[in-house]
């Protein structure tokens, strides 16, 4: 089952009334996990740039859209061959701020997985 979100700030994210604090990525079966984000700064030297590495670790098989929160002002990015994994994976991708994409979330409908950055 697909969680709601219920709010975001900057530094948190409530989901069925439970306040994470960390990036989190939401998986199919509706699991709330932290993020592995050291899969892209490992390559990138910044989160903020979503690694191919990363990019497999979120995907579930059968997701068909992945929404990414990408902050509070928006500075996440796809990496070009992140984006490249996703469109192989026939695996939509919406990338918003953190607060548009929580409205895009609890909207949602399908195979959705979601990946939020919870800063910046």
């Amino acid at each position: 089952m697909k969680p709601n979100i219920d709010a975001t700030q900057f530094g948190s994210m409530v989901v069925e009334g439970v306040t994470f604090e960390k990036d989190i990525v939401i998986r199919l079966d509706g699991d709330v996990r932290k993020r592995k984000k050291k899969l892209s700064k490992k390559v990138y030297g910044t989160s903020h740039k979503i690694s191919l590495a990363e990019a497999k670790n979120v995907y579930d098989k059968g997701a068909e859209k992945l929404i990414i929160g990408s902050g509070q002002q928006g500075v996440v990015k796809l990496s070009k061959k992140a984006d490249e994994y996703f469109k192989k994976k026939d695996c939509d991708v919406e990338l918003l701020p953190t607060p548009e994409a929580i409205v895009k979330w609890n909207e949602a409908e399908g195979k959705v997985i979601g990946l939020f950055h919870l800063t910046c």
